[in-house]
């Protein structure tokens, strides 16, 4: 490729990797990604794991520079890096999953790969092939490859190469084909780990001591201890309390253990709930429930109260006084109970159609924002009512439609048809991870509409947006409901 003015200046404009590295969050991107992804070989990881790996790193982050370093969520960093304009992550989901997982994209590996190459390099020659011959030795008993013949042949293939570099830097030369070390501390000064197996000698010790059912896990998970060894003690003690209080039915903030908080416990929930599974007796755990997300419902705590917000679009069904916006928002248990003297229930994903939803006889509109209905599962008033739900024109919109039949399986779509589609052509934008999966939900037009999105018939990765949609056709088409 040429390397001229003209060429490189497109690039800087385009190409994610050079994206990445003007990126004021270029530090936090590719250390974190180099961390989760490259350091340990792995190809790809659900949302939620790596949702929580961010927030610690997040989390740290926040302690050292101050609060107000990286303000937003973790969930909604990655959504930027997997967003069209970044192009540093892919979102996809895996058949048969309607959980959202992440790999990175080959700019981001290159960046990453490049930004390696600006470290001290050690010295090609004996101590160089043995501090990489250590370190794959090290790889095989804590790495992700489980095939040991894979391991020693990537081991061979990483000599042979060193044997090249130091060939043509420095010509052919007599090297040892082994080495003897005499003693552990010696070959662990050697690969630089001495002070790693102290620190892991202290949680095997502290383990043994106060929490004997972990040490399983410590030994199955050696690298993630050393991570938290600086809050070990405090997680063990935190083990240690619902051992003693199995299902306690309180918030994760009335723990009352010394220096245990709320944040630390949320940190490391991933942690601290692989132990609790090996340490509590089988009826302290509530096997319905898995995942950092249900960590409060798996182990008997409260959890936060599912919340719905809605608005009443008839004046004559106020619940407030009148003149007042009828956006109100409760818990899922009050909205249950309400049983609203409603025929029509609207579900929509975007706030401001929310908001803007015009008046209308014998309705009201819930804000859905995105997947997930739980909050609605004890609502059976919503059975008796025509309930619609209007989302993007997309795949993912298509996908949340059919995740709210199977709660309330004559649910309609409003506004997701083929006419509302064409009429709009000119405001359609990409869906950056369009579904491939199949939706055994939908109706017949639903399902035609949906296969051409998911096989890219129209245009490739097709979206029309429902904010997008023009405010006259919206109030057309609810004069004509029946």
């Amino acid at each position: 490729m040429s390397l001229d003015y003209a060429t490189l200046d497109l690039l800087r404009q385009n190409h994610p990797a050079w994206r990445l590295l003007r990126s004021d969050h270029a530090p936090l991107i590719a250390s974190f990604l180099h961390r989760v992804f490259v350091a340990p070989n792995v190809r790809l990881m659900a949302q939620a794991d790596l949702v929580e790996a961010l927030e610690d790193e997040l989390f740290g982050l926040r302690e050292r520079l101050g609060p107000s370093a990286f303000p937003k969520p973790a969930r909604e960093y990655l959504n930027d890096w997997a967003a069209n304009d970044k192009g540093w992550l892919r979102k996809f989901y895996r058949p048969g999953s309607d959980e959202p997982h992440f790999d990175l994209t080959p700019a981001t590996e290159k960046a990453i790969a490049w930004l390696g190459t600006l470290t001290a390099r050690a010295f090609v020659g004996t101590e160089s092939r043995l501090l990489t011959l250590f370190a794959l030795l090290e790889q095989m008993s804590e790495g992700s490859e489980a095939d040991p013949e894979a391991r020693l042949a990537e081991i061979d293939r990483r000599r042979t190469e060193l044997d090249a570099e130091q060939a043509r830097i420095l010509g052919t030369n007599l090297v040892p084909d082994e080495v003897w070390v005499d003693t552990l501390d010696d070959a662990l000064a050697l690969i630089g780990k001495g002070r790693d197996a102290r620190h892991f000698g202290a949680i095997v010790a502290l383990t043994q001591k106060r929490q004997p059912a972990a040490l399983s896990w410590v030994a199955r998970h050696p690298l993630k201890a050393l991570e938290v060894a600086g809050h070990w003690p405090l997680l063990l003690d935190t083990v240690a309390w619902i051992c003693t209080h199995p299902r306690p039915g309180v918030y994760l903030r009335q723990i009352d253990v010394p220096g245990v908080h709320t944040k630390l416990i949320e940190a490391n929930r991933t942690v601290l709930a692989e132990i609790l599974d090996l340490s509590l007796a089988g009826e302290a755990i509530d096997a319905r429930y898995a995942g950092v997300a249900q960590f409060c419902r798996r182990y008997g705590f409260r959890d936060k109260p599912a919340r719905v917000r809605f608005r009443v679009l008839d004046p004559r069904r106020a619940l407030l006084a009148p003149g007042t916006d009828q956006d109100i928002t409760v818990n899922a248990d009050a909205f249950a109970r309400l049983d609203l003297p409603v025929e029509r229930v609207f579900v929509t994903e975007n706030e401001i159609n929310f908001l803007a939803f015009p008046p209308l006889v014998e309705s009201l509109v819930v804000f859905g924002a995105g997947y997930g209905f739980d909050n609605l599962t004890r609502a059976t008033w919503l059975q008796r009512c025509a309930v619609r739900y209007w989302g993007d024109i997309d795949t993912h919109g298509f996908a949340i439609l059919d995740e709210l039949r199977e709660l309330l399986p004559h649910a309609q779509s409003f506004l997701m048809d083929r006419e509302t589609l064409l009429q709009h052509a000119s405001l359609w934008v990409d869906e950056p991870q369009p579904l491939r999966r199949d939706l055994p939900r939908l109706r017949p037009a639903e399902q035609a509409l949906f296969d051409d999105l998911r096989h890219d018939r129209i245009r490739p990765a097709l979206r029309l947006e429902q904010e997008r949609i023009g405010f006259r056709w919206v109030e057309t088409a609810l004069a004509r409901l029946p």
